[in-house]
């Protein structure tokens, strides 16, 4: 059974190394521990912004980009 974690983080510098945070409510929540070894996939988030003008639609884009970025809080 392969378990999951889904969440948006910054890297950051730690000392000659980077990495991200997991909250731990999403660790509780997926039953994840400290010092398990995972599979780590990495993408990057797309601007979103650098789409308007591309394409005309029928509600304004802004009401859909923030319809997108609150499904990403999921």
């Amino acid at each position: 059974m392969v378990k999951e974690i889904k969440t948006n983080s910054k890297i950051r510098k730690w000392g000659n190394s980077y990495g991200v945070l997991i909250p731990k409510e999403k660790m509780i929540k997926a039953n994840f521990h400290e010092n398990e070894i995972v599979i780590v996939e990495i993408k990057k988030k797309k601007d979103l912004s650098s789409m308007f003008g591309i394409c005309h639609f029928k509600r304004p884009v802004k009401q859909i980009v923030k319809e997108i970025k609150e499904g990403y809080d999921e």
